[in-house]
């Protein structure tokens, strides 16, 4: 997932980061970047893995699936708190891993992600990292700018844990916002971030669903690389699957499965073209080309 960042850092660009807590939604993620030769990162959460198949399950179908595609595919480890799911799954083979300790004092954050990367990076996985704090949409979390990122502790955070890529707080969450809600994010403080970290270092956005179009495209503008998408994602499949069982009285599962795997990678697409990601990559077995 590094070098993935770090190509949308260096071009000024984000990469769709989808949560895929099943085979199908892997499946049809995977589908849009192919289609929009697009880099896809895989996101996955503990409460996901938990919920459904374990790392060691889903590593070798990720890297099934990802293997015969001409475009970049990383698997991430979204909102690892605990170390010890965090370790399993860089022995399982996740791209990535997320060691999300924003909840907890600055030191303490510190003290846990550098940890996590010296553990990481001898195994060639990179590091998540989230300084500030991005709440749950439906708490209000995103109104208070007290949890967002403060620059200076951002720069003091990232020389000191050596993370790959950092999860900022500029007034997003996670989850579906309150009817009467929209997000107003802080573009002047990322811009900061952004020229205080440096313009090749790659920024995180979490709670990207119900954001809006032109919140997105600012973000981009700003230095954001990596933007989370689950909410939304998880609405459109299951939209999907609806819409097919209410016009088929006798529905085979594997009908079901594709028309909504269709349906999201389509969705997907969209904001791969939003994000400016499509068009990125196109490679071949035997020679490795950025397209331009």
């Amino acid at each position: 997932m590094k070098e993935i960042l770090q190509h949308a850092s260096v071009n000024h660009y984000a990469v769709p980061a989808p949560n895929c807590p099943g085979y199908n939604m892997v499946k049809a993620a995977c589908m849009a970047a192919e289609a929009k030769k697009s880099a896809v990162i895989i996101d996955l959460s503990p409460r996901q893995f938990k919920t459904n198949a374990t790392p060691e399950v889903w590593a070798p179908m990720v890297k099934a699936i990802a293997e015969p595609l001409d475009v970049p595919v990383a698997l991430n480890l979204d909102h690892g708190t605990e170390i010890e799911d965090i370790c399993r799954c860089i022995k399982a083979g996740f791209s990535s891993v997320m060691c999300d300790a924003s909840s907890l004092p600055f030191e303490e954050n510190v003290r846990r992600v550098q940890q996590v990367v010296v553990c990481a990076h001898a195994h060639g996985v990179s590091v998540e990292a989230e300084l500030g704090r991005v709440g749950q949409a439906a708490e209000g979390d995103g109104r208070f700018d007290d949890m967002y990122t403060n620059v200076d502790m951002a720069v003091e955070f990232v020389k000191r844990t050596g993370c790959d890529c950092l999860a900022v707080a500029i007034g997003t969450a996670h989850g579906k916002y309150p009817a009467d809600y929209v997000p107003r994010l802080d573009f002047e403080r990322l811009a900061e971030i952004k020229a205080a970290l440096g313009q090749n270092y790659p920024l995180v956005l979490h709670g990207g669903s119900g954001s809006g179009d032109k919140n997105f495209q600012k973000a981009v503008a700003g230095g954001i690389n990596k933007i989370n998408l689950w909410t939304d994602y998880s609405r459109t499949y299951i939209s999907a699957v609806r819409e097919f069982l209410a016009v088929n009285e006798s529905p085979d599962y594997i009908f079901v499965a594709t028309d909504a795997e269709e349906k999201a990678s389509k969705w997907l697409e969209r904001y791969m073209d939003l994000f400016g990601s499509a068009g990125r990559f196109q490679f071949s077995k035997h020679k490795m080309q950025e397209m331009d």
